[in-house]
């Protein structure tokens, strides 16, 4: 399976390291049309504001869209969780609005609140290692997004059929269990 990671600002290469370790072929994603050649695509951490900004310019936002609408599997990942969400609190416009989720920024606190810990995320057996930087909190969910995992009684994985979500940074450990599932997501799509 290829999968797609979007390069224009983020965990990049920690995205290809896991897909890779998963089992897939990662593939840096830098313009719209390869989009067509990829079986999923992840959106990395970084800063989704600017994230956001490079998006519209280089036509992405349009186009995830579509590869989405197709049935084709988006996984975000912290600033990429806040770039799918249909609602961000505050006065900010969300960016892709794809998931039926409100989300908060930085709902953790700044860069110095960053920790890490295990989570129980519903179909993986055994705790994930979760890295949380400046992460984003899922507030509200419509009914057709799935729970995955939750820290303090807070949401911060979730599934809505061909989209997941998470808040942490899954490439920044060496736990790639949730990239395994997001490949698995992409075979099913294929079969």
């Amino acid at each position: 399976m290829n999968i797609g990671v979007l390069a224009l600002q983020g965990a990049v290469a920690e995205h290809i390291r896991s897909i890779e370790l998963a089992g897939g072929r990662g593939v840096a994603v830098k313009r719209v049309e390869q989009l067509a050649e990829i079986d999923g695509l992840i959106i990395p951490g970084g800063e989704s504001t600017t994230i956001g900004k490079l998006m519209r310019k280089y036509g992405f936002i349009e186009a995830i869209q579509d590869y989405a609408a197709q049935g084709k599997p988006v996984f975000g990942t912290c600033a990429g969780l806040i770039l799918l969400a249909e609602r961000l609190e505050g006065d900010e416009e969300p960016h892709l609005r794809l998931m039926d989720m409100t989300v908060a920024r930085n709902a953790f606190g700044r860069q110095r609140e960053s920790f890490e810990t295990d989570l129980d995320v519903k179909g993986i057996d055994t705790p994930l290692r979760a890295v949380f930087i400046r992460a984003p909190l899922i507030k509200e969910v419509g009914e057709k997004v799935e729970v995955l995992s939750v820290y303090q009684g807070e949401i911060v994985t979730a599934r809505q059929g061909n989209l997941l979500a998470s808040s942490y940074h899954p490439e920044l450990t060496d736990d790639y269990r949730l990239h395994e599932l997001f490949i698995r997501m992409a075979q099913e799509r294929g079969q």
